[in-house]
């Protein structure tokens, strides 16, 4: 694919979307700011620590890691719109002096070697092209001592049309992997993998929630209180049951992955 249209930058925009708000609401990942508290307390944040958030979004994550761990967060996107949104919630929630967010490619972060202690990354990994440069590049910009998380939607059972399908719909995870495949980039990076955690709970509620969302939207349609265009909303119910199904069968999850350089 060209630049503008590999996976990362199509999510990018994805995510600027109003459709994408209206499904998964404030928190563009499964488990939420619960999940995302979790990883921040395997990740042993403290007020002492500069962590990183790399793929923000529109800021949820580095402001509750902010808000809880009294951390500062440098959070990196590709979309400048999301970037805009995150800077001015940090504003509005009295964080700006912590959690600041700009515009940056996680397989090129502005980052001076060894310069922060714990890097986040949540349900995004996936989508990188290169992600053996990403893991590289987390290794990189983490200290001695400092540590990696990932939390990213897993994949079992191989290649299959309808999974292929599926995943492209699912917030643009084509390309998730096993999680054995997530620690071995870390560890490949020269990162010590220290925690696998499943949580597959937490994406079978997401879908669950994206189901009822889109029956209310169905609703709402029909009533002409909100315009789609584009959103085929039958084929987004089909797929929304598919999903329940794939989960089910174990063929999709959730996992974080943690990992330190040693």
């Amino acid at each position: 694919m060209d630049r503008a249209g590999d996976p990362k930058h199509c999510c990018a925009r994805l995510y600027e979307s109003e459709v994408v708000s209206l499904l998964l609401g404030d928190s563009y990942h499964p488990g939420g700011v619960a999940l995302t508290e979790r990883l921040g307390t395997l990740l042993r944040l403290s007020p002492d620590d500069h962590a990183v958030d790399v793929a923000s979004g529109t800021g949820t994550s580095a402001l509750q890691l902010a808000d809880r761990f009294g951390c500062r967060v440098s959070g990196f996107d590709l979309s400048q719109r999301n970037v805009d949104r995150a800077n001015a919630r940090a504003s509005e929630r009295g964080l700006a002096d912590r959690v600041r967010f700009a515009c940056a490619d996680a397989e090129r972060l502005p980052l001076a070697d060894g310069s922060v202690d714990a890097v986040v990354c949540e349900c995004a990994f996936c989508t990188f092209p290169d992600k053996p440069q990403a893991a590289r590049e987390f290794a990189r910009v983490l200290r001695r001592g400092g540590r990696a998380g990932l939390s990213d939607i897993t994949r079992a059972g191989g290649d299959s049309e309808d999974l292929n399908d599926l995943m492209a719909w699912i917030a643009c995870l084509a390309d998730a992997r096993s999680t054995d495949t997530y620690a071995g980039w870390l560890a490949n990076a020269g990162l010590t993998v220290s925690v696998i955690e499943p949580h597959d709970d937490a994406v079978r509620e997401m879908v669950r929630s994206i189901g009822v969302r889109l029956l209310a939207a169905d609703v709402l349609a029909a009533l002409k209180k909100i315009d789609l265009p584009g959103v085929d909303l039958a084929a987004a119910r089909r797929l929304a049951a598919q999903a329940r199904a794939a989960v089910d069968q174990g063929r999709i999850g959730y996992a974080l992955v943690c990992a330190t350089h040693a």
